[in-house]
């Protein structure tokens, strides 16, 4: 049977992390999530640091939400002062992503996979989401943090990722046509999420 790649967008707070542990025990194939940046660093040879450091920092420039670089598939040479930009740590864990897709089945969580790997691989794109109010107590509970500030983080790590994501694609994140499967998980347990998507793998012929 041929790899396919099982995409896991989210809601912050959603727990589309906790869903893709879920999963990946259950079909027992390898989830990658941060640990795509460790590959990035180790094939590039820019520091981890700086993927990291990117990754967790909020784009502060307003001009941001109006362009786009939109992923092509390119890698920008050593020898340009672009060669650590955000853009080529992008274009690298862009090439991890498909290397590892020509060797195995694998879940991701985020990463723009849907849109990096649409031509590479058989892709199953899943999107959970949840309630306000539960998203909110989730991460307030996780980070030991008030109500208030938990909403305050949720509003900014949806609004990174959703500009994060049509500065690379050109798309929208949060259209749901972009997806094959959409789960509230206000209404299921991570478990039911992973056995839902489980089910449509082996209707589907997938496993």
């Amino acid at each position: 049977m041929s790899n396919y790649v099982i995409t896991i967008s989210r809601t912050c707070g959603s727990g589309g992390s906790y869903v893709g542990e879920e999963l990946s025990k259950m079909i027992d194939i390898k989830l990658y999530e941060q640990d795509i940046l460790q590959l990035a660093s180790e094939e590039s040879g820019i520091s981890l640091d700086l993927f990291v450091r990117t990754d967790e920092e909020l784009k502060v420039n307003p001009l941001f939400r109006f362009s786009k670089y939109i992923y092509r598939g390119d890698l920008i040479p050593p020898s340009s002062s672009e060669f650590t930009s955000e853009e080529n740590l992008f274009n690298y864990q862009a090439k991890v992503l498909k290397e590892l897709a020509a060797k195995e089945s694998y879940i991701v969580i985020g990463r723009c996979a849907d849109f990096v790997l649409k031509n590479d691989v058989k892709l199953i794109r899943v999107f959970i989401y949840a309630d306000k109010d539960d998203r909110i107590k989730t991460e307030s509970d996780r980070l030991s943090i008030s109500p208030k500030e938990a909403e305050s983080r949720i509003d900014k790590v949806d609004k990174k990722r959703n500009e994060h994501y049509k500065y690379f694609t050109g798309n929208d994140r949060m259209d749901m046509t972009n997806y094959d499967i959409c789960l509230n998980s206000s209404n299921l347990s991570y478990k039911n999420c992973a056995e839902l998507i489980t089910e449509y793998l082996k209707k589907n012929k997938i496993i």
